[in-house]
């Protein structure tokens, strides 16, 4: 059984500095783990205008494809010190349990140190609540690390996950999942 890893990224620019940075944490997560190949990535920024529509089945569509990953990146700008509210309102349509199962790595992205602690003070609890696994401390990007070079991003970030041990347990984690 092959390994799938999956993205959802909530700010609401499209094609966003959030967005490459997401997708280097992935590109790290399959350097650091053999075997997981890349699925569905969503920018919500796309999603944007059905969010709040009744009736609308693409954030559904979108929430059912991530749903069927193993490892999963959900990222977010840094906004009033925690994640955005169109994050808040794509998960707020999930279902309960929507990430049983799913190790999620939680990231924000924020302009200045003082929001590190964000992500796990907000983003990491809501990932748990729908059921992710969250196997180390949330990723914290300040934004002046993103200058375009995904794949040196990717190798800082990689290493991070070893230095915090994070990679030792995704790697024992999605091991199982197998």
């Amino acid at each position: 059984m092959s390994l799938t890893s999956g993205v959802l990224v909530g700010n609401p620019r499209p094609a966003s500095r959030t967005l490459n940075a997401a997708l280097a944490l992935r590109d790290a997560v399959h350097g650091l783990v053999d075997g997981v190949q890349a699925g569905p990535v969503v920018d919500a920024a796309e999603l944007a205008q059905q969010v709040f529509t009744p009736g609308a089945t693409a954030v559904k569509a979108a929430l059912e494809a991530l749903s069927a990953t193993n490892v999963l990146v959900v990222a977010s700008p840094t906004y009033k010190a925690t994640y955005t509210g169109l994050l808040k309102a794509v998960l707020d349509q999930a279902p309960g349990g929507f990430l049983n199962g799913i190790v999620a790595l939680p990231l924000q992205v924020a302009a200045s140190d003082k929001h590190a602690l964000a992500v796990d003070l907000h983003l990491r609890p809501v990932l748990v609540e729908l059921g992710a696994i969250v196997p180390g401390p949330g990723v914290f990007v300040n934004e002046a690390r993103l200058n375009g070079e995904q794949e040196s991003l990717a190798k800082e970030l990689a290493d991070e996950l070893e230095s915090t041990g994070t990679a030792k347990t995704l790697r024992a984690l999605l091991a199982t999942s197998s």
